[in-house]
């Protein structure tokens, strides 16, 4: 027999250990929802009660009843009827235990958890400050596994390449095995209905191989998986089975970076935090999923960082299947602790690589306490115990500091030496101890330029830059195996850290996922998705003395097509992955409106462009007095120049511009953009998924909302507030008024229980009404 019944629902909980646990709630949970901004981050830490009833049929009598928790933040003792039957020192892996033994058949049984949330306790990441906030709560499923006695407790399938072809080596762990019994496994492309039986071997030998000759490898451009089911057979009756999907891929850091399935690979990711406003870590697998998907599809990424600690099985599976490399690592951030801890330490790492060593998507096991200080003895056993467990992939070790003692292979930093006017990044030779070994970037920017989505507009541009700078920069260093930025969105910190108000403003997203600007400096270098972003909304006010100072085009179109009120000025081409500035806002309109002579209208068109960037009194000698002999040899005076400028430039006082953009693709127009005086307002809506399923727990959907104008742009400095209702089968997350923050908002909302039809409603100040309808259906 060998059944899965997930315990998500009908949870009773207390926020105070010593009190009856009489709030009804359902998984995932957290001990406390939390305001947008400006808490106390107190407010979590405490220990708390979990309580369920579970039912044990005396039909189960014969059988392992395995109980997992794959995720209890942070300090966990488990009860079953009073008696104690496992505690977990880790909030970020899973733990199982069997409670056979424990329950009374027949009978209702009670589960209790003892669930310490306070950051006070001794393990991982806790003892010191800590740039992000933990949370609290079962905030992962929960299930129960009905199994035979004799059960397969582990697969670790593992591909190994030789000349060309795919072989994958299974080891098996079985519990109590007996002499007769045999394993058998079977293989097929994901997707597909029927196996390929590949070999059986008895029981007790714990491995098995076999090899494929025309299997398809895994990539981010192409992410083939295969299942691979493994049976354990008794007198050929099927005991158990494990269904392992695994990707066929061949990946290797070397000294002149990072190569996958023989080809060398530029790694371009951001690192990613699993929090959310209000409810912190406990979101389903739908949102799991959803942040996957924005990396891959809106960032145009082919690599994630978990930082820093292990994430969902959910998140992890969808990397597998969109094609997102990960480099995931063990709990912590810059604190090691005393010999318990370091222990507990050892045991996140062995749960953390058992757990997830058949993800495709994992390329390395990062086995550092992050931007922590050297400490030989312990690195030397987290390495150890690493290649052990998994051969088949490499270590790294997260630092902030260059020459450190390299003790992985490869030498992973933390690079934030870019600050705007310097080179992007160090040379490997700068920070590696050995250079004959592998390096890699695992941050840069973030801290160094917080940027709010409600920052002026200069601010906002530089926060795009920076990145853009970075990412070219590594692209050109040949031996830097890629990067991974700081960070995918913003995310709530503890008061030592972020703006004051409990939020660190490091993203390219904000905490709903609405990009910023600087996402685009990503986006751009996928082909998938058109991209046309202009990194400025043309309003001369918006800049000191109504200079426009620098605007940049970011698209991966091959050029871009400027008009000014539907008078074409110019067609700029793209080079590389680069954005575009606009340096040209004139065109040949002087010589067709002002009867110039070519000569005269290039000369002139220069200065009044350069005006443009730098204002009149930011020109250059050289363009001053440029200037000066307009009057000698066009007879022209400053007045006139300066009335040139007014309309054709700054337009100060007169008719405001419109000024539409087109992005050309192979001679098509693939997307467009206009920026002119915003007229009147809106609320544009995008909810992740509307059609939502009631299956093992509730399910999530998320409504990021912008503010926009007649031509669909952001309006940077709407702060508007909104009522929010939710009706029918969904209920709303955190609180019933928001305002918009940079013109950016979000809103999650989550099912009831009910199938049916679910609405979301929002109202504006001025009683302008906007609705999303769900469907909820119910697979339970």
């Amino acid at each position: 027999m060998s059944e899965r019944i997930y315990l998500n629902n009908d949870w009773r909980f207390a926020s105070d250990f010593t009190q009856e646990a009489t709030e009804k709630i359902r998984l995932p949970h957290t001990v406390k929802e939390l305001p947008f901004h400006y808490f106390d981050e107190q407010d979590y830490q405490v220990l708390c009660k979990y309580e369920r009833t579970l039912r044990v049929p005396y039909s189960w009598k014969a059988n392992a009843l395995l109980l997992t928790f794959e995720g209890a933040a942070h300090d966990a003792i488990v009860y079953v009827n009073e008696i104690k039957v496992a505690e977990h020192h880790c909030g970020y892996t899973a733990f199982t235990v069997d409670i056979s033994d424990a329950v009374e058949y027949n009978k209702d049984n009670t589960i209790t958890v003892r669930l310490d949330t306070r950051e006070s306790v001794n393990i991982p990441p806790f003892g010191n400050v800590i740039d992000y906030l933990t949370y609290g709560g079962l905030y992962r499923d929960v299930y129960l596994d009905i199994r035979d006695k004799t059960y397969l407790r582990d697969v670790f399938i593992r591909p190994e390449f030789t000349e060309g072809r795919c072989r994958a080596v299974s080891l098996i762990e079985v519990e109590k095995p007996e002499p007769e019994m045999h394993i058998r496994q079977s293989i097929r492309p994901y997707g597909k209905k029927n196996f390929i039986s590949v070999g059986m071997v008895p029981a007790t030998r714990g491995s098995i191989a076999f090899t494929l000759s025309n299997a398809e490898r895994w990539s981010p451009e192409h992410p083939k998986l295969y299942e691979i089911r493994t049976e354990l057979l008794s007198d050929g009756h099927v005991l158990d089975e494990k269904i392992t999907r695994i990707g066929f891929r061949e990946s290797e850091f070397r000294k002149d970076g990072f190569y996958l399935n023989g080809e060398k690979y530029k790694i371009r990711g951001l690192n990613r935090h699993q929090s959310y406003p209000y409810v912190g870590y406990a979101m389903p697998d739908s949102m799991q999923r959803n942040d996957a998907d924005i990396l891959k599809y809106e960032l145009g990424l082919n690599a994630v960082r978990t930082s820093h600690y292990p994430q969902s099985q959910a998140f992890l599976d969808r990397c597998d299947e969109i094609g997102l490399l990960v480099f995931t690592e063990m709990p912590g951030w810059q604190h090691i602790g005393d010999l318990e801890w370091k222990n507990q330490a050892l045991t996140n790492i062995r749960d953390m690589i058992v757990q997830n060593r058949n993800h495709a998507s994992i390329i390395l096991w990062g086995v550092r306490i992050n931007e922590s200080v050297d400490d030989d003895e312990f690195y030397e056993k987290t390495n150890a115990l690493a290649r052990r467990l998994d051969p088949s992939r490499p270590t790294g070790g997260v630092r902030c500091y260059r020459k450190g003692s390299f003790l992985e292979d490869v030498y992973t930093y933390n690079d934030f030496s870019h600050h705007g006017d310097n080179a992007g990044c160090e040379k490997k030779s700068a920070v590696t101890p050995d250079v004959n070994k592998a390096y890699l970037i695992s941050e840069y920017n973030g801290h160094m330029y917080p940027s709010k989505a409600f920052d002026w507009e200069e601010h906002r541009l530089e926060h795009a830059l920076r990145h853009t700078r970075v990412l070219s920069a590594v692209a050109a260093e040949d031996e830097i195996a890629g990067s991974f930025g700081w960070c995918m969105f913003d995310y709530n910190t503890h008061k030592d850290f972020g703006s004051g108000d409990r939020i660190c403003y490091h993203g390219v997203m904000d905490m709903f996922r609405n990009a910023k600007l600087a996402a685009a400096a990503y986006s751009i270098w996928q082909d998938d998705e058109p991209v046309l972003e202009i990194s400025s909304t043309m309003d001369i006010g918006e800049h000191p003395a109504s200079n426009r100072g620098d605007v940049y085009i970011y698209t991966n179109a091959d050029s871009v097509r400027m008009y000014k009120d539907d008078v074409f000025i110019r067609e700029f081409k793209r080079d590389g992955r680069q954005p575009i500035l606009i340096d040209d806002y004139v065109g040949d309109t002087l010589e067709k409106n002002e009867q110039m002579t070519h000569a005269q209208a290039e000369t002139i068109k220069a200065l009044l462009n350069e005006t443009a960037r730098v204002g009149f009194e930011g020109l250059s000698r050289v363009s001053q007095a440029k200037i000066a002999a307009l009057r000698l040899r066009y007879r022209m005076n400053s007045e006139d120049f300066r009335d040139l400028y007014n309309r054709y430039i700054g337009n100060w006082g007169g008719n405001s511009t419109v000024w539409r953009f087109e992005a050309i693709k192979d001679g098509e127009v693939v997307r467009t953009a206009s920026k002119g005086p915003m007229t009147r307002w809106g609320l544009e809506l995008e909810p992740s998924h509307t059609t939502l399923h009631e299956d093992k727990s509730y399910d999530v959907a998320a409504v990021r909302i912008r503010a926009v104008d007649r031509h669909m742009n952001l309006l940077p400095y709407a702060n508007e507030p909104l009522l929010l209702e939710a009706e029918g089968t969904i209920d709303l997350i955190g609180p019933t008024v928001i305002s918009l923050q940079g013109g950016l908002g979000g809103v999650y909302v989550r099912t009831n229980g009910n199938a049916g039809k679910g609405r979301l409603s929002l109202y504006t100040a001025d009683g302008r009404k906007y609705r999303v309808e769900f469907d909820v259906l119910m697979s339970l």
